[in-house]
Parts: structure tokens; C-alpha cells; sequence
């Protein structure tokens, strides 16, 4: 690989848009995840011809490029493994067009998710795949994981969004994939290999998205149960029964209690908690679905129901589920909260079995471990909670993560639902993908030759991240 000319890239972004102070390359050498790497020089490209010249640079030299966005991902994908170039599309970030007569809109990589559905409301529709970190996430970035979110069960993640894109090659050629149309037949969907590509096959410049209405009404509900397993038989009946819930989310008992911890929620600590809503235009609609789901809950020994459409009630409802991510440190305060085998999806049948044995597996390993998520999309999210400090947690969560993934591959299931590969899954995401790791690595040589954007991901990870990455963490024996 090549070494990085600072000069260079300064003629192509202006000496304003080049960071190479050593402060400013440990910022941008990790993102949400469990890891660590310096680059040579960060970029923010102001516009497509900026990302063009970079690329030929870069890709005559054999320099990696590792796209970024808001850096929120937790498996790695923006850490620069092999140094070189971060380029960050920030300042790529206007909404270019709101088409609501053809049902679409087209934006720079560099747009906020809740940045976009503000200026979307006023049209009376909503750009739906939106995670939890939507605050600070790009749609860029959005894309190239293939994010979803809580009501990812009825709208889809983003690959179910996007129409078309327009990208950047690895040697600054600009092509446009895809088709301004709900409905397209003809050829290879190149566009769709973007999505979930992690920025391993070319820089995404532009992006046109569906959006879809803004139901009148929604209605939220809670439903508590004394074990976890009955919760998880709930949501493989709900999402059996011909219910269309517009959410349906698990949240388990470390949770709950991390939540009460660091919010005062007073919420029961029992062993599982449903949330569940309905959305449409009646009320005639919505309501039955409600009833619907207190039922199932209700066979499956659920109580403590309550449920609302007042906007104030939903988001008192919500508000466990909504601080659950940066509660979790709170669970202990000797213990951090860490993203490693936080995201797998498995069928709706195996929900229960996949919670049970998450908890099996890390009290076994002398960890302590989350089982929640987007449970009506069969996403299962956790966190491993551990001292950081110790090598020997780390190995642990090693030998628990390995242990979970498997379980994951062995009853149908995925290795992540929403939160990409990157290096934590990668051993794991060659498991599950043994049959076709050779047929993407084709892909890959036909997008990049030369092996320049992000190198080291995906298929081409490691095999033991604890030993193979760097850590942001000092470990001792």
C-alpha cells in the first residue's frame, strides 16, 4: 500500500478540508465499535468531482480509502485497519430533491436521517428505515450497512428505500445504478450491491429514495411477562397470526434494570417487557390490531397492559426503550457496555430459544449480557457487558461470541440484521456465507482492482478480532 502525499490532497480539497494532525487522526481512527487504527490523513470532499480526484489519486498509488460518515457503527467498518485515507462525506449534505408527485427524493450521502424526515413532514411522508442513532446517522452511511430500525417490521431497512445511487469508482470514474422507479426489470440490480457494501465497493455520491406516508394515527402498548421465554412465544405468534404491527420490540430484564438505573423509570423488573404498535389512517384499523396482539400476549401468560394513542402517553411508553443504549453502562458501574455480538437476526420461532441461550452462554463465560431488540423484524440486539480492563473478559467474550454466532447459524439465522460486519462478525459472516465468500471477493475485484476501499472487511476480516485488531482499551492480565 502506498504512503499517503498530505500536499496532494490538499490542491484537491483546499487546505481547510485536510486533517493530518496526529489529535485529529486518533478522532477518526475508531468509530462506535471495539476498535482502533490510525489513518494518514482524514478528507472531506465538498463535492463529487472532489471524491473523483481523490479516488484517481488514491487509487494510482494503492492508498486505502475508508468512507465515513458520523462514524456510529459498532463492528469497525469506518476503522482504517491498513492507515491511509478517512474521507468524510459530511459536508456532502444536501437534500438535492423532494419529488412527492413521483414518490421519491434524492440526497447526498452526508444527510442526517432526522435532518431528512424533518424536511420530508412537511409533504406528509417519512423516510422509514431510521435507527436509533438517526440524531447523527448519514443516509451515506445508512445505505452501506443497510440500517433499519424499530419499525423496520412493516417499512423495511434501506435496501427496501432506495431506488437509485450514484457513486464514485475506485479509479474516479462517477455511474449512476438503479432507476428513478418503484419497479425496474431489466439487468443486474447493481444498485442493491451498494447497500450493506460497508464502502468495500465504491463511494456513494448520491441517493434516491422512496418515502412513504405518515400514518394519522399510532398506537403504542406495553405487555409484561415473568419469563423471557413466554415473551419470546408471543412474538413468533404475533408475527404468525396475519398482525401488522408498525413496531414490536423486546426488552429483557438486565435492561430494564440498567434503564430504571440511569432514567428513574420505575419500570417492573420483570423478566421481559413487549412493546408493541399499530399504525394506519382509522381507527377502525388500528384497533383491532391492538387487540390482537393484548391477546396473544395475554395466551402467553403477558399482563400489565397498557396502551395509548396520545403522543405524550406513546413516548412515556417508549421512553425505556428509547434510553436502552447508553443505559446499559449504568446496569454496573464496574462493567462497560460493549458492541460485539450485538446484532443477528434468526426466525420468529427461534426468538425464545435465541434469548434463552444468550444468557446461557455469557453466565457460563462469567459475563453478564443483553437479549433485546426489533423483535417483530427477528433482530435480536444485545451487549456484552465486562470489565474492559481485564484480558481475560475480552477473552471470554471471544469464546462467547463465537459460541452465539454459531447457535445463530445453526437454527437459519443471520449474522447481523442492521449493524453490518465490519471486524467484530467477520469470522462469523464467513461462516455463514462459506458457499459464496469467492463469488463476493469477484464482486469486489470488479468494482476495486486494487483493493483500496476498505480493505480488511466483510469477507476479508479477521479471524480472531481480539488478537488481530487493536483495542481502544488498555487490558490487563
Amino acid at each position: 500500500m502506498g504512503s499517503v502525499n498530505i500536499e496532494k490532497l490538499r490542491v484537491i480539497v483546499g487546505e481547510q478540508n485536510i486533517l493530518s494532525d496526529p489529535a485529529d487522526l486518533y478522532v477518526y481512527g475508531s468509530d462506535s465499535s471495539v476498535h482502533q487504527a490510525m489513518p494518514q490523513a482524514v478528507v472531506r470532499p465538498q463535492n463529487t468531482e472532489q471524491v473523483q480526484a481523490i479516488m484517481r489519486y488514491a487509487d494510482d498509488e494503492k492508498i486505502p480509502v475508508v468512507p465515513r460518515g458520523s462514524a456510529s457503527g459498532m463492528c469497525g467498518q469506518a476503522v482504517p485497519v491498513f492507515g491511509g485515507i478517512i474521507m468524510d462525506m459530511r459536508d456532502m449534505n444536501r437534500i438535492l430533491e423532494i419529488n412527492p408527485e413521483d414518490g421519491y427524493c434524492r440526497v447526498e450521502p452526508g444527510v442526517v436521517d432526522d435532518d431528512l424526515n424533518r424536511a420530508l413532514k412537511p409533504y406528509g411522508v417519512f423516510y422509514p428505515p431510521t435507527p436509533a442513532s438517526s440524531v447523527v446517522a448519514t443516509i451515506g452511511g445508512e445505505i452501506a450497512n443497510n440500517a433499519s430500525g424499530t419499525r423496520s417490521v412493516k417499512y423495511g431497512a434501506a435496501r427496501d428505500a432506495v431506488l437509485a445511487v450514484k457513486v464514485v469508482m475506485a479509479n474516479g470514474d462517477c455511474i449512476s445504478l438503479g432507476a428513478n422507479t418503484r419497479v425496474a426489470a431489466s439487468g443486474y440490480p447493481l444498485e442493491k450491491l451498494l447497500i450493506g457494501s460497508e464502502g468495500t465497493l465504491a463511494i456513494i455520491v448520491e441517493a434516491t429514495l422512496r418515502f412513504v406516508p405518515i400514518p394519522k394515527l399510532r398506537c403504542m402498548g406495553i405487555a409484561k411477562f415473568n419469563l423471557l421465554s413466554d415473551a419470546g412465544h408471543a412474538i413468533s405468534e404475533i408475527m404468525g397470526s396475519g398482525c401488522q404491527p408498525s413496531m414490536l420490540e423486546l426488552i429483557d430484564k438486565i435492561a430494564i434494570i440498567a434503564a430504571n438505573k440511569a432514567e428513574k423509570l420505575g419500570l417492573p423488573e420483570v423478566d421481559a417487557i413487549l412493546l408493541f404498535e399499530a399504525d394506519g389512517m382509522v381507527k377502525e384499523v388500528v384497533d383491532p390490531e391492538v387487540q390482537k396482539f393484548q391477546s396473544i400476549c395475554e395466551k402467553h401468560n403477558g399482563f400489565g397492559f397498557e396502551y395509548s394513542y396520545d403522543e405524550k402517553e406513546r413516548a412515556r411508553i417508549w421512553a425505556g426503550r428509547s434510553k436502552l443504549f447508553p443505559s446499559l453502562s449504568k446496569y454496573d458501574e464496574r462493567l462497560a457496555s460493549t458492541s460485539l455480538a450485538d446484532d443477528m437476526a434468526v426466525p420468529f420461532s427461534k426468538m425464545a430459544e435465541t434469548a434463552d441461550k444468550i444468557h446461557e452462554v455469557a453466565e457460563r463465560h462469567g459475563l453478564v449480557m443483553t437479549a433485546y431488540g426489533h423483535c417483530g423484524a427477528g433482530c435480536m440486539h444485545t451487549k456484552i457487558l465486562m470489565n474492559t480492563d481485564d484480558e481475560s473478559q475480552w477473552e471470554a467474550a471471544k469464546a462467547a461470541v463465537t459460541e452465539i454466532y454459531d447457535f445463530v447459524i445453526s437454527v437459519g439465522g443471520t449474522t447481523s440484521a442492521e449493524h453490518g460486519i465490519g471486524l467484530s462478525k467477520a469470522a462469523a459472516f464467513r461462516k455463514e456465507k462459506a458457499s459464496t465468500l469467492e463469488l463476493m471477493r469477484a464482486v469486489k475485484k470488479a468494482f476495486d482492482p486494487n483493493n483500496i476501499l476498505n480493505p480488511g472487511k466483510l469477507m476479508d476480516g479477521p479471524d480472531d478480532w481480539v488478537a488481530e485488531t487493536q483495542l481502544r482499551y488498555q487490558t490487563s492480565k
